[in-house]
């Protein structure tokens, strides 16, 4: 990677997946993944579309079960367009010799482009160079400018370009399983001399989907229409030396867009009145330039090369676009099928982000959740709760959409899925809600939809919670954390774990701050919730019981994963390191030996060391206070001595979580875990998945690494609050951020000196808190600050 360009040169065909994902572009409504136009889609190419909030759901059957799935659906395929010598074959990687072929990302201007020279024999030689857009400014327009020399001949080309419906969800290998023929009724047109259009729809959820493209060339255009696909075709006529330029620009509409009618019409229209590519690109160009205006980050080196292009990743799956949309965040971005485009706890790694950014993306991806809660409130009265359950994973309509059934690809089984315990998303979703608010002062947000949220779940954890007089504390049983390996305890005929101590401690925390916010609420609003909840002082009286008294069990002078947990075996990690070298999917190998990591004292990835990264250490002390519990120093470096020993990072977010802990703990193995984290897709660490889709939480998240991690930047009681920590190999950075109506508020920290810049407005004064004074700093003020060690 080279400044602002993120470059592949050479042709290998075991790392086009890899590199298709990382070259995607989309503009949060839709993204391409980077495959060549020219390759179909088979064991090496992958060229999907998809667009936000667009799903299916179909029964298959697997291994004599009916499984039911939904999916983020494969849109129909707009990149065809491939090309060859009249009467010769169609050129491509794979058919044809390549003497030179590369692939840059743009990452400022948000454009692919290819550069691939064909032998085309007897000293012939094709040039093709391609640029590539998904328009930033305009969410539903694509476009591909191809340009063809000739060198050493002259003779006629071929050119074909097309729009494929008979697409299919086939990125993944382990679900090809799964029934992936999400689109019907599919049929092509012509619109005009130059455009043809393709409509369709999903089978199930009948979302209508419509697409147009317009093809541009010095030479007449013909059309040959066979269901499922539409082409166009020209013959271009190639001097030595000369280039020919081929444009396609196309528009997608579905059903589910804001303010439509017809799909079809709404894309024929748009992408006859879209303008040629130069005036598309200009127009593209500047919404980019002012997305990373809004976004700015400065920091030096590698890491500051592959930060940007984490950022640029995040802007395309979340862009202001998407606050027009009801769509949530999508754990594998717009860039693959990987998880099934389902909506994880990952927002809880993105919002933190946005919120300092883009508050109104952040709203918009909460307001996903409060248009589900519903159906939360439903799925816990299923299980025999009061409260809102939200479900770990989602798609369309809020209803649990994790799978009954998964598959291990090492042993060949298909093995249950528990992992629809992890109740804590719950948690996950009202930590978002504070925070959002806290950053940006959504009064209105926190008070109305924000306060329903938290009311419920908070609801559902008072609920969960029984007495055990044994101990005189309450319990949470049958629960998964954070750390997947462990549904259960070995040897139990049920799935479900007691007492996981992220899960508790969260749970005091959603039970504090809900009574927090009903105290400080305007009467008329509170007595408005109170009618419609139902709630009352004994209700309330029992949360205000339960955030004290919830257990959180220790075992040898740590904090237990879960009750029990210590008394598990342990694992001979060296043993296994030498046997199998790569052990992040352990789980996978034990189930293949016979055995079940559920024996082990072994975490996939960080759970107890969760409460680190969420809460600084002043209000992590004061969370086990509240429970009667002492956490001082000593006991948390030990706990996180004990987990750092005994975690696999079977997650690319394992890797950011312990990198943002031990950096605020100034520990000498930070940089390690922060490396790995900034290094998870680009070296596909996790061995193959990163070309089903990147992990966009561990992306998202190693920019908030930067922006509040090193800086122990929070956002609370009106106050930005400071407390940075030094780390030699990344002591210079700066970004902007947007606080309280403060737009483009720049901190720069270098060699032990804070900078802040805050633009000239009518915003208020900016409340600075550092560890050892306070400062305010006026709208149109710089202050520099020297930090003592």
């Amino acid at each position: 990677m080279t400044g602002w360009t993120w470059e592949y040169e050479g042709y290998e065909p075991a790392d086009e997946r890899l590199r298709e994902s990382l070259c995607t572009l989309g503009n949060g409504y839709f993204a391409t993944r980077g495959a060549l136009p020219e390759c179909d889609a088979d064991d090496i190419h992958y060229p999907g579309t998809y667009i936000a909030g667009i799903y299916n759901r179909l029964t298959s059957d697997v291994s004599g079960r009916k499984v039911e799935n939904e999916d983020m659906v494969n849109m129909p395929n707009w990149l065809p367009l491939r090309f060859r010598l009249r009467h010769g074959h169609w050129l491509s990687p794979d058919t044809a010799p390549v003497l030179t072929h590369s692939m840059g990302l743009r990452l400022s201007s948000g454009i692919l482009e290819r550069h691939t020279r064909f032998d085309v024999g007897e000293g012939r030689v094709l040039s093709v160079r391609q640029q590539r857009l998904v328009h930033m400014g305009d969410p539903h327009l694509g476009a591909l400018r191809t340009e063809f020399t000739a060198d050493n001949f002259s003779g006629e080309l071929d050119v074909e370009a097309s729009m494929d419906g008979g697409v299919t969800n086939d990125g993944v290998p382990r679900y090809r399983d799964l029934d992936g023929r999400h689109l019907t009724h599919v049929h092509a047109g012509i619109a005009g001399p130059d455009t043809v259009w393709l409509r369709c729809r999903t089978r199930t959820s009948d979302i209508r989907i419509g697409m147009a493209a317009r093809l541009t060339a010095d030479a007449p255009v013909m059309f040959r229409n066979k269901n499922p696909r539409t082409a166009q075709h020209v013959r271009l006529h190639l001097s030595e030396g000369d280039t020919r330029t081929v444009d396609k620009t196309v528009a997608l509409h579905t059903s589910r867009d804001p303010a439509i009618s017809d799909p079809l019409y709404a894309a024929v229209d748009r992408v006859g009145r879209a303008p040629d590519f130069d005036a598309l690109l200009e127009s593209h160009l500047t919404a980019w330039n002012q997305l990373w205006r809004r976004a700015e980050l400065d920091v030096e080196g590698e890491s500051g090369r592959i930060l940007r292009l984490h950022l640029f990743h995040v802007l395309q799956t979340l862009s202001p676009h998407t606050a027009d949309l009801d769509v949530g965040v999508p754990a594998r971005g717009l860039h693959g099928e990987a998880y099934r485009g389902h909506v994880f706890w990952d927002e809880l790694f993105v919002l933190p982000y946005l919120n300092l950014h883009f508050p109104e993306v952040s709203r918009a991806l909460l307001r996903y959740r409060h248009r589900r809660l519903e159906p939360a409130r439903n799925a816990a009265q299923a299980v025999g709760r009061r409260g809102a359950l939200y479900p770990w994973q989602s798609g369309s309509d809020g209803r649990e959409e994790t799978q009954q059934l998964h598959l291990n690809p090492r042993s060949g089984r298909w093995l249950p899925d528990h992992s629809h315990l992890q109740y804590h998303v719950g948690s996950a979703i009202a930590y978002n809600v504070w925070q959002y608010c806290e950053a940006g002062g959504d009064m209105e947000f926190l008070h109305t939809k924000g306060a329903e949220m938290l009311l419920q779940i908070a609801r559902f954890w008072a609920d969960s919670a029984t007495y055990d007089e044994r101990i005189g504390r309450h319990r949470i049983r049958g629960v998964v954390g954070p750390d997947e390996y462990h549904d259960a305890y070995p040897g139990a005929t049920a799935p479900g774990l007691d007492d996981n101590a992220y899960t508790n401690v969260t749970a005091a925390w959603v039970l504090a701050r809900t009574l927090e916010l009903l105290h400080a609420l305007p009467e008329p609003r509170l007595r408005e919730l109170v009618e419609r909840t139902g709630l009352d002082g004994g209700e309330l009286d029992h949360w205000e019981d339960v955030s004290h008294t919830l257990y959180v069990p220790f075992h040898r002078g740590v904090i237990s994963q879960f009750d029990g947990y210590g008394e598990l075996a342990e694992l001979p990690w060296d043993e296994y390191r030498q046997r199998y070298g790569d052990i992040r999917r352990l789980d996978r190998i034990l189930e293949a030996e016979g055995d079940t990591v559920n024996r082990y004292q072994a975490s996939k990835q960080a759970d107890v060391l969760m409460l680190g990264y969420l809460f600084s250490p002043t209000e992590l002390r004061g969370l086990f206070d509240r429970l009667g519990l002492r956490l001082d120093d000593d006991t948390w470096h030990r706990t996180v001595d004990y987990y750092l020993h005994r975690t696999s990072h079977g997650s690319t977010l394992s890797g950011l979580v312990h990198g943002w802990v031990l950096a605020r703990a100034r520990r000498a193995e930070a940089w390690q875990f922060c490396q790995e984290a900034l290094q998870g897709d680009i070296a596909d660490v996790q061995g193959g998945t990163t070309g089903e889709g990147i992990h966009l939480g561990a992306m998202a998240g190693t920019l908030d690494l930067v922006q509040r991690g090193l800086t122990g930047l929070e956002t609370r009681d009106g106050a930005l609050w400071l407390d940075p920590v030094p780390l030699p190999e990344l002591s210079s950075y700066g970004f902007s951020l947007r606080y309280q109506g403060n737009w483009g508020v720049r901190l720069r920290l270098e060699r032990g000196k804070l900078e802040i810049a805050v633009p000239s407005s009518d915003a208020s004064a900016i409340d600075v808190r550092l560890p050892d004074r306070a400062v305010v700093v006026e709208p149109g003020e710089t202050t520099r600050l020297e930090l003592r060690d």
